[in-house]
């Protein structure tokens, strides 16, 4: 299996472990065929779980490679992970002041972004976890175009176990826009394709990632600590907060640092 995979281009094959990240949402949406209700103090554990393994891998799979990349930089070793990861979060905050969209566990009075009122609930939800979508895309992209320059500090093991991480944590996500939309008297077969639909931005974000340094290896360390900086305001404005909206904090913040271990474990022992 790994031979095969290993006869692709890192384009390809970014292309190839977003698919995996995207089946996983969908099957986390899938689950709205087995019940039409969820139980609130699971999702909150599991969207807990999503942000530890966001968190975990911002810095284990791409600010510590950046850092690591940019020992010669003139400006200093910080500068590209500072920068980078600053424009991350810049990005992803005007993002989130334009594009309209819904936070899981939030009414549709939270919604934010341009002219929310006129859309509707399953549009503004399909959002939101769209826009969580792009970074963990981009993220999966970038560490596999660093494959094509050949440096040091990129691995294939590296790559994969970010793609797998970004995977295991897709899964409550697709549940979390699924699950919602059943509960609002959607069909199930409506609901799933929603859920699953928002994963769908991952192969595309990973493309222009994995396109971007393959070709400009200068981009490189900058390119990883802005996916993390994007990670990390998604996780901070809304997977912790989402999480902890309906009194689970301590299962929630628990099962942050479940995931945040089993995402370094995965990435020191595999990556």
């Amino acid at each position: 299996m790994v031979d095969f995979f290993q006869q692709f281009n890192p384009i390809t094959q970014a292309f190839i472990a977003t698919l995996f990240t995207w089946l996983m949402t969908a099957l986390g949406a899938s689950l709205v065929f087995a019940t039409k209700t969820m139980n609130q103090r699971l999702l909150d554990s599991m969207l807990g779980f999503a942000g530890g393994v966001m968190i975990a891998a911002s810095y284990w799979s791409l600010l510590g490679p950046a850092i690591e990349l940019s020992e010669d930089n003139p400006l200093g070793t910080w500068f590209p992970a500072a920068a980078g990861f600053l424009l991350g979060g810049i990005f992803l905050w005007g993002i989130d002041k334009v594009l309209p969209h819904l936070h899981p566990n939030s009414p549709l009075s939270g919604a934010e972004g341009y002219h929310t009122r006129q859309r509707k609930r399953s549009t503004l939800l399909v959002l939101a976890i769209t826009l969580h979508n792009i970074p963990e895309g981009l993220a999966v992209g970038i560490a596999f175009g660093a494959l094509a320059n050949g440096g040091a500090e990129a691995s294939l093991a590296g790559a994969v176990t970010l793609a797998l991480g970004i995977g295991i944590q897709n899964f409550p996500e697709g549940l979390a826009v699924s699950m919602p939309l059943r509960g609002d008297g959607m069909s199930r077969r409506k609901s799933f394709f929603y859920g699953q639909f928002s994963g769908m931005v991952e192969p595309i974000a990973a493309v222009i990632g994995a396109l971007a340094v393959a070709f400009f290896e200068p981009l490189l360390p900058y390119a990883l600590s802005f996916a993390a900086g994007a990670m990390i305001f998604v996780v901070a404005e809304e997977v912790i907060p989402s999480s902890q909206e309906n009194g689970h904090k301590d299962l929630a913040s628990m099962s942050l640092m479940v995931g945040f271990v089993l995402m370094m474990i995965l990435d020191v022992a595999l990556g």
